[in-house]
C-alpha cells in the first residue's frame, strides 16, 4: 500500500466517524460520545500528516504510536456506541466504522513494530 493509499483511507474514516457523530442520539451520553469520537476519529489522519514529516526515526514512531493510540480510543468509542445502542440510524454503519477500524489499527501495529525494529 502506497503511503498516499493509507492517508487517504485515513481520511475516509474521519469522514465516517464525523458521519456517525451526526447520527448519534442527543442524549447526555450520546452527545459526550460524541465530542470524544470526533476528536479520537479524526486525529489520526492528522496525526499520521506530521508522521511523515519526522524529524528522526524516534520522532517518526512516536507520532505514529499517536495514531495508534487514537485509533484505539475510537474503537472503544464505536464498541460503546452500538452496545449502548446511542446510534439512531442502522447498525450497518457502526458495524462497517468498527472493521475499518480494526483494520487501521492492524497496519499500524505492523508499521510500528516494523520501525521499531529497524531502530535496533
Amino acid at each position: 500500500m502506497k503511503k498516499f493509499d493509507l492517508h487517504e483511507r485515513l481520511i475516509d474514516f474521519a469522514v465516517q466517524i464525523i458521519k456517525i457523530t451526526d447520527n448519534l442520539k442527543g442524549t447526555k451520553a450520546g452527545n459526550h460520545l460524541s465530542g470524544q469520537i470526533v476528536r479520537s476519529g479524526t486525529s489520526p489522519s492528522l496525526n499520521y500528516s506530521e508522521a511523515q514529516s519526522a524529524e528522526s526515526r524516534n520522532d517518526f514512531i512516536h507520532k505514529m504510536s499517536v495514531v495508534l493510540k487514537e485509533l484505539r480510543e475510537t474503537h472503544s468509542c464505536l464498541k460503546i456506541i452500538l452496545r449502548a445502542e446511542l446510534y439512531s440510524k442502522e447498525e450497518l454503519d457502526l458495524n462497517i466504522a468498527i472493521k475499518e477500524n480494526d483494520e487501521l489499527i492492524s497496519i499500524f501495529v505492523k508499521s510500528l513494530e516494523t520501525s521499531r525494529s529497524k531502530n535496533k
